[in-house]
């Protein structure tokens, strides 16, 4: 018996949000309703698609605490006025949750299981609840400890190392330790982001796929900032260390409010649509770490991804890789010495954009696939870094 043989996936097309800063634009918008718009948005964008042929909308989502906790994806299909046929999932791992779903819904189509399927990811950090554990007898008489669900480690499990639970920026403070990272290459990178997102912007870098929502006054993402400088940077105070740290406000990722989707098919799918793809997904991998150690979580999977497309560090025309912090995409850098580093967030990364943690990988992949399109041909790849010790890769190809 012959194994049957995968279909070729395929990125029709890919819109997002502009990313709005916390407690900003996109804060007096549920997560829930960030998520119908980026999908009512992509089906408007292919009118000859009968919406009743999705097979699925797979959404990331790292929270899911909140107005989010019903399924966000099927309550996306519902508030979007799809179809009442179309079914919804909602992933998470984390910081990956949108390119987990992007993958997910790719693998759903090259197993034959789908044609067609929307995938994405959303986040309101803003509007993430606080949240209670339940007490462990009825009626208690003392105060209860409230946790906030915006990020990070909470209601640890005492069984968990120590080492382990460090928080994130701390995380990244143990990789510029272990590398050799400085303060200043540090903010020299972050300058950079913002100079990179300024000048695509400024150049219509994005007009292809953001689509602002409807009554809100933001159409460019909210944190990229213009008169950013190395002095400015340079005056900012670490946060995770007061003694001898080097990770600030400035060279890390923000919180952010937004969402992003993709229209995935196959070659009937794309007949369908009566559109010419962006790009076609060829590999991902996935790779587990130290916890503490997550930023450096894309060095092995980037690796493994690459190998099973069959390309390298050389053939890529872009690689989106989500900026957490500075000290972790650069020690992640410095463990590709073949990778041409002009190739890497050409248009800005998180640290300008922001890091909306379940929408940015599947802002990532759509930013790849329109840049390939942009380019006419080429090899792309998308990767994250993701609490708790993961990374996540797609490499996509035109």
């Amino acid at each position: 018996m012959t194994e049957p043989r995968l279909r070729d996936v395929y990125i029709v097309d890919a819109v997002r949000t502009p990313v709005g800063k916390y407690g900003g634009a996109l804060a007096g918008v549920r997560p829930d309703d960030l998520a119908a718009h980026v999908v009512r948005s992509l089906v408007d964008r292919t009118p000859d698609l009968d919406p009743a042929r999705i097979d699925d909308v797979c959404f990331g989502d790292a929270n899911g605490a909140g107005e989010d906790n019903r399924n966000v994806a099927r309550m996306a299909v519902l508030l979007a006025g799809l179809p009442v046929s179309v079914p919804g999932v909602t992933v998470n791992r984390l910081c990956g949750s949108g390119l987990e779903a992007v993958i997910q819904g790719a693998r759903a189509i090259a197993h034959g299981d789908a044609q067609v399927v929307v995938a994405g990811g959303v986040e309101s950090m803003s509007r993430a609840p606080y949240v209670l554990r339940k007490p462990e007898r009825a009626f208690p008489a003392g105060h209860q400890e409230m946790f906030s669900s915006t990020l990070g480690w909470r209601m640890v499990n005492p069984r968990m190392r120590p080492e382990w639970t460090v928080a994130l920026g701390e995380g990244a403070e143990l990789i510029a330790d272990a590398h050799g990272i400085t303060r200043e290459q540090q903010d020299v990178f972050a300058l950079a982001s913002h100079q990179k997102a300024v000048r695509a912007w400024r150049e219509g870098g994005y007009d292809a796929e953001v689509v602002p929502l409807p009554g809100v006054e933001l159409h460019r993402d909210e944190t990229v900032r213009e008169g950013s400088s190395l002095e400015a940077l340079s005056k900012l105070k670490p946060v995770f260390r007061t003694a001898g740290g080097t990770v600030t406000a400035g060279n890390s990722s923000p919180l952010n409010d937004g969402a992003a989707a993709l229209l995935l098919v196959d070659e009937e799918g794309l007949r369908a649509t009566g559109r010419e793809p962006l790009a076609r997904i060829r590999a991902s991998a996935v790779t587990g770490i130290e916890p503490q150690l997550f930023g450096l979580g894309p060095v092995e999977a980037v690796r493994r991804a690459l190998d099973r497309s069959g390309r390298g560090f050389a053939d890529l025309a872009t690689f989106e890789l989500n900026e957490a912090f500075a000290a972790q995409a650069l020690g992640c850098l410095g463990q590709w010495p073949e990778l041409d580093p002009s190739v890497v967030n050409p248009r800005g990364g998180a640290i300008a954009i922001g890091h909306p943690l379940g929408a940015s990988g599947a802002r990532l992949a759509g930013a790849v696939a329109h840049q390939l399109a942009a380019a006419g041909s080429g090899t792309g790849l998308a990767a994250l870094c993701i609490g708790v010790g993961q990374g996540l890769a797609l490499v996509l190809e035109r």
